[in-house]
């Protein structure tokens, strides 16, 4: 019997939906499993990116055996800012088995051109600003645990993408920087540059503000962002939403918002690697995962730089060396020497010199696959 898909219509096909990454890494010793709560409150109609977003998930089967899965989405929040007729496929995960990948592919597609969309992308998961991991295919070093929110698949992806039509659209690093203690040039050179900027404060973010931080963080993100590839707004539902998820898991030694004469023009944010702790829960915190969750959190010793952003104005004058220089300190006194920062655009020379003049290195590479629709 060959291939069907079928779309998530209830609650059954939705678990079926969620569970399948367990039968695809079932011998992957990297892959760390997604909480199944999280996956399950991005599928919801509740979630705020389907205010904006029109969404199909999709199950493939055969002998009603799930051997793939796939999700469709228009982003129309996306599209009326770049004016462009754009869709999106992600959450996609399949055997190893060119047929299933070709049918979970071209069902993305057909339903994207049903609603007059001219080019699909993807994966993404589902959405830039609020990713459950973050966009692509990875391309190699298959053997290392992906950094929290960062995406992870088998090999075979890239040929399950390439071989059905799919081109590359664009490629997204990861860089990894490890050391014991700043550069001395990224210490000379933080001086030398801020010194000239008057009023210049960088502060770290007050989670018992947070409302307050989050609207100051929202003006940065949209002007700072605006030009980037894969870029769409935040919504306030989507920020507020984002800022919910992400505050248990924030230390606020990493997470800074820079000012000049009190107006906010630049934030950095990195995360400590929860993967380390979340691979030990197997994709659920209750009854008992929570437990592991505290006792492996304590053995965290990465974090990934999770984002930064600057103000048009303000960029190139030194503050992202200075995110940088106070994360490196604060990371020295909690005993992290390593970090991971991603994704960063592949043609974003300006944060790329800057990683490698502090001694980071590409470590991962994560395709973003696109196809004409016709």
């Amino acid at each position: 019997m060959g291939t069907v898909v079928v779309p998530v219509r209830d609650r059954a096909s939705r678990d079926r939906f969620i569970r399948f990454p367990w039968q695809v890494y079932a011998d992957d010793p990297a892959w760390v499993p997604p909480l199944i709560a999280d996956v399950r409150k991005l599928m919801d109609d509740d979630h705020p990116f389907h205010e904006h977003a029109d969404t199909e998930f999709y199950l493939a089967l055969r002998d009603d055996r799930v051997v793939g899965r796939i999700a469709a989405a228009v982003n129309h929040q996306y599209n009326e800012f770049h004016d462009t007729r754009t869709g999106f496929i992600g959450l996609f995960e399949s055997i190893d088995d060119q047929a299933v990948a070709d049918t979970l592919l071209d069902t993305g597609a057909d339903w994207l051109r049903d609603r007059g969309m001219a080019e699909a992308i993807g994966p993404f998961n589902l959405s830039t600003n609020d990713e459950l991991y973050s966009p692509g295919v990875l391309l190699d070093t298959y053997d290392t645990p992906p950094v929290l929110l960062m995406a992870h698949n088998p090999p075979y992806y890239r040929d399950l993408f390439e071989n059905a039509g799919w081109e590359k659209a664009k490629d997204l690093l990861s860089y990894r920087l490890e050391a014991d203690a700043p550069p001395d040039r990224l210490v000379r050179g933080v001086k030398l540059m801020t010194s000239r900027i008057d009023g210049l404060e960088v502060r770290q973010l007050e989670l018992k503000r947070l409302d307050e931080e989050v609207e100051r963080i929202k003006v940065v993100y949209n002007a700072a962002w605006e030009r980037n590839w894969g870029f769409a707004p935040l919504t306030d539902a989507e920020i507020r939403h984002l800022a919910k998820e992400l505050k248990p898991i924030v230390d606020e030694r990493f997470a800074m918002i820079a000012e000049v004469h009190g107006e906010p023009v630049g934030f950095a944010l990195a995360l400590p690697d929860y993967n380390q702790a979340l691979k030990h829960v197997n994709g659920r915190l209750f009854p008992f995962g929570i437990f592991k969750l505290l006792w492996y959190r304590r053995k965290i010793d990465q974090v990934r730089v999770f984002t930064l952003g600057l103000k048009p104005e303000y960029q190139r004058k030194g503050i992202d060396a200075l995110f940088y220089l106070k994360m490196f300190e604060n990371g020295m006194e909690a005993g992290i020497h390593r970090a991971e920062a991603g994704w960063i655009l592949e043609d974003n020379w300006g944060m790329r010199r800057g990683m490698e003049r502090m001694g980071a290195y590409v470590f991962k590479t994560y395709r973003v696959y696109g196809k004409e629709l016709g």
